[in-house]
């Protein structure tokens, strides 16, 4: 696996399928506080809605309640960004991307100091 954070993202490239790294992902989130709220398949939504064609890409929504409840308390608009969406997308054969907005810039974009630590820790 490799891993690589920009300001606006975190990534890492996991070898295999997507279905596996699902479920890698799911109990890497699981160790670190987190619980996949939603698991949105973006490939079968949009054939079912739109009858088009996508590669296999699944949208996450993860929460940790003990990072929300202290977000929350600190500014409620928050909520607006929550839960936090991690993107598994098969982007090649045997090579699946896994993506999420780091913490830090998601904090920033409310522009409220208290959120600045908060950012940092759930990075």
């Amino acid at each position: 696996m490799s891993a690589t954070a920009t300001k606006f993202a975190l990534q890492a490239i996991i070898k295999g399928e997507v279905k596996p790294a699902i479920e890698k992902v799911t109990e890497a989130l699981k160790r670190n506080g987190f619980g996949v709220l939603t698991h949105i398949d973006v490939q079968a939504t949009l054939k079912a809605k739109i009858n088009q064609d996508f590669r296999e890409y699944h949208i996450l929504g993860a929460c940790a309640p003990h990072f929300a409840h202290r977000a929350l308390e600190a500014d409620d608009r928050v909520g607006m960004l929550l839960p936090c969406n991690v993107v598994v997308e098969q982007k090649v054969p045997g090579e699946v991307l896994v993506s999420a907005i780091n913490p830090q810039s998601m904090m920033a974009f409310l522009d409220n100091p208290d959120l600045q630590s908060l950012g940092e820790d759930a990075h």
